[in-house]
């Protein structure tokens, strides 16, 4: 149970969630737009994800003492604005440059500070909230992230299908409502402190002294390569396995993925005080390795994409998972705990899809080989967990 008091506190952290969300999932369904209205290469608009990913692994490294020095709420409410503000930059940034690709760049820099900012808020505010199970609460928490991607992505679509994409900025206006609103919830809601009275948090030497530190770090980084490693690669196999257009097959492959991983997230949080969190993760890195293989090795399309989903089920609790185990084991991170746990979960995001994509082209672009060599993450993130629980057996 969550205290009454902070119940507002939790669910405008679950807004937060989709938050984020929109502003990494809503920019590329324009891409194509952006093409043809700006006349830009598409290969020069996708520098725009790489720009948003770096910017908040940037943010998610600086931000520890910022967040300290002015406090959770005015950081949240600042993080909210920024998203609010990117996204409806989009609509007319790219008109006040005679450059509309550097209108592009500053609206989407705008936002990933924003959300740079969330990936390391949001967290330690639900851990702070005085609640019966945080592992409970934290799997719950993640799993917004999940409805938020599918929200924003089924939703544009419909709105596009029905009133055109040349009327793409009204919907852009209408997802950066959502920030806005909830900044001014944050101004309100009750905020507890990650610290007990008297205590402060450790420092980045101080953890980067703890053996414990590092083999959570590495579970972080394989949590975030486990997952984007095959969720990257969903919409191909869904085209390929269906034999759908790449509309659907955008649809189908991204939106199974999202919806079991937020199905797994809800279970844990739903039915977490009777599972031990060690054990679920255990489970589901095994299930996240059946599943690579399964997709690189069975020769059936259809089989594969059933994998790709079984993949989605099976990441579910490993970023969520991997923090509450954290947090557990190292009661006075603080913020900086939380910082650079985004900052190794957001180095897997890009470690694990580039691992894949480099393998897969010394192969011949043989897509199946890259994801075969991708079961790395999943079982490093396996003898982890077991290192994790040995050492913690150790200390107790």
């Amino acid at each position: 149970m969550t205290n009454s008091k902070y119940k507002s506190t939790i669910n405008a952290c679950f807004i937060a969630y989709i938050v984020q969300a929109i502003v990494n999932n809503f920019a590329p369904l324009l891409f194509i737009t952006f093409q043809n209205e700006f006349n830009i290469p598409l290969s020069k608009i996708t520098l725009l994800i790489t720009i948003n990913f770096l910017i908040q692994l940037f943010i998610d490294l600086l931000s520890a003492k910022f967040i300290d020095k002015i406090g959770y709420r005015a950081s949240m409410v600042i993080a909210h604005i920024m998203c609010a503000f990117g996204l409806s930059s989009l609509t007319f940034m790219p008109g006040l440059f005679g450059n509309a690709f550097l209108g592009l760049l500053i609206a989407v820099g705008i936002y990933a500070v924003g959300g740079g900012l969330l990936e390391v808020l949001v967290s330690p505010v639900v851990e702070a909230c005085p609640t019966d199970n945080k592992e409970k609460a934290m799997s719950l928490l993640h799993s917004f992230y999940c409805w938020g991607q599918m929200g924003v992505v089924l939703l544009s679509t419909l709105f596009f299908a029905t009133l055109g994409i040349n009327n793409w900025r009204f919907i852009t206006l209408v997802w950066a409502v959502v920030p806005l609103a909830n900044a001014f919830v944050f101004l309100k809601v009750p905020i507890a402190s990650l610290n007990e009275e008297g205590e402060t948090g450790m420092s980045i030497t101080e953890l980067c002294k703890n053996k414990m530190f590092w083999v959570l770090f590495v579970m972080m980084i394989c949590a975030g390569a486990s997952e984007q490693g095959v969720s990257q690669w969903a919409s191909a196999f869904a085209e390929k396995g269906l034999g759908v257009s790449k509309t659907v097959g955008d649809l189908a492959g991204p939106m199974a993925f999202a919806f079991l991983m937020g199905t797994s997230r809800v279970f844990y949080g739903k039915f977490g005080h009777k599972i031990e969190l060690d054990k679920f993760m255990s489970f589901s890195s095994i299930l996240c390795i059946a599943s690579y293989l399964v997709i690189s090795l069975v020769p059936n399309s259809i089989v594969s994409l059933i994998g790709c989903a079984v993949c989605g089920l099976s990441v579910g609790i490993m970023w969520p998972g991997s923090f509450s185990k954290a947090s557990a084991a190292l009661k006075r991170g603080g913020t900086v705990l939380f910082a650079l746990l985004a900052l190794g979960g957001d180095v897997g995001c890009t470690v694990g899809p580039t691992v894949v994509g480099f393998v897969s082209g010394k192969f011949g672009d043989n897509m199946k080989m890259g994801i075969l060599f991708g079961t790395l993450f999943p079982l490093i993130l396996l003898a982890a967990i077991y290192v994790c629980k040995k050492m913690k057996l150790k200390e107790d």
